[in-house]
């Protein structure tokens, strides 16, 4: 195709092209993204490495608000977790539950990464504060999460006495508590 003015590159040649060996390509026009493009991008990630790197990148932003950073996290700890490196996990889900924001769903985060490194009780800490201070449509999935912690650890009797609170606050999925 013919080299137009719009097509042609400082250095010559098209503007898809690749520069030369050596040659510098001209600057890329600066767009600046705000915490909650980055956020979109983040939730997008097709991998964890690239969520991870979107999520870094917004939380190193100044600019945020609580809510926005919460979610950053959010996913720094979903990036973490999904490649299964559960220490880091758990002291960014630490760092989730200090912000307060959605704090049921961080103390539920917490429980899964804590969970993951053994620490049954610190588990089940969280679980039981995401129970208190999740809304009450969610606190019998809470129990029923703590119920299944301490069965899949042979602790039957607290299984039995976290799934029976389960039955006891849940509403049209109760039958699925009490079996």
């Amino acid at each position: 195709s013919p080299v137009t003015p719009e097509s042609a590159s400082p250095q010559g040649g098209h503007a898809d092209a690749k520069p030369a060996r050596g040659r510098v390509p001209p600057p890329r026009p600066h767009t600046t993204l705000s915490p909650e493009d980055i956020l979109q991008r983040a939730l997008g990630a097709v991998s964890a490495r690239a969520r991870r790197m979107w999520a870094r990148r917004g939380l190193s932003l100044r600019s945020l608000d609580r809510t926005t950073q919460a979610l950053l996290l959010r996913q720094l700890y979903l990036s973490f977790f999904e490649d299964r490196r559960f220490d880091k996990a758990a002291q960014i889900s630490e760092q989730l539950v200090a912000l307060d924001v959605l704090p049921d769903v961080a103390q539920q985060d917490a429980a899964r990464a804590k969970q993951a490194i053994g620490d049954i009780d610190g588990a089940a800490r969280h679980l039981r504060l995401a129970a208190r201070v999740g809304p009450p449509s969610r606190r019998a999935f809470h129990f029923w999460t703590l119920g299944s912690l301490y069965f899949l650890a042979g602790r039957v009797g607290e299984a039995i006495a976290a799934l029976t609170r389960a039955a006891r606050w849940g509403t049209t999925d109760k039958p699925l508590y009490q079996a």
